[in-house]
């Protein structure tokens, strides 16, 4: 197969897994919650922030995914490279507190409770899976990398210990 070849099928499994994950979680299922409410109710501006900053972080982390890591954001077709650039020099985890932000975003923009109790339930489950399942499956594939980038960069959020290039 070419090498351009390769990088289209790339993009459609990058495209195909942002679909199948962030789009199912962050924005088809707190629309479903709540439905039909969206289509009687003004989405508020309280909710415009963070849905936005969390969806552009988001497609800058899938980007990242794809030119650094040369993978996909699915679990069964993960990047080749530990990735430690852009976001990923201030948080292991950006991906996770960018689907974090539009879920909150959906529910202050629908001033909703139930899409508020929805957030903080991914929340939690991502914070379970990062701990139990990431974490140790990169320590394992990426060895003195990811020992030297746990030392560096903070799991959620916050300033880098370190310089990460």
């Amino acid at each position: 197969m070419s090498r351009e070849a390769g990088s289209k099928i790339l993009f459609l499994r990058a495209v195909l897994a942002f679909l199948a994950l962030p789009g199912l979680v962050a924005f088809a299922a707190p629309l479903l919650l709540i439905w039909p409410r969206p289509l009687d109710t003004a989405f508020r501006a309280s909710g415009l922030a963070p849905l936005a900053m969390g969806i552009i972080l988001l497609l800058w982390c899938v980007r990242d995914f794809y030119v650094a890591g040369r993978g996909t954001l699915a679990p069964w077709d993960p990047p080749r490279h530990l990735v430690t650039t852009g976001p990923y020099r201030f948080s292991r985890n950006p991906m996770y507190v960018a689907v974090f932000m539009v879920l909150l975003g959906w529910a202050l923009g629908f001033r909703s409770a139930l899409l508020g109790a929805y957030a903080l339930a991914v929340l939690a489950a991502f914070h379970l899976r990062v701990i139990f399942g990431e974490e140790p499956w990169l320590a394992k594939t990426h060895g003195e990398a990811w020992t030297q980038y746990v030392r560096d960069v903070p799991r959620w959020l916050g300033v880098p210990r370190r310089s990460v290039t």
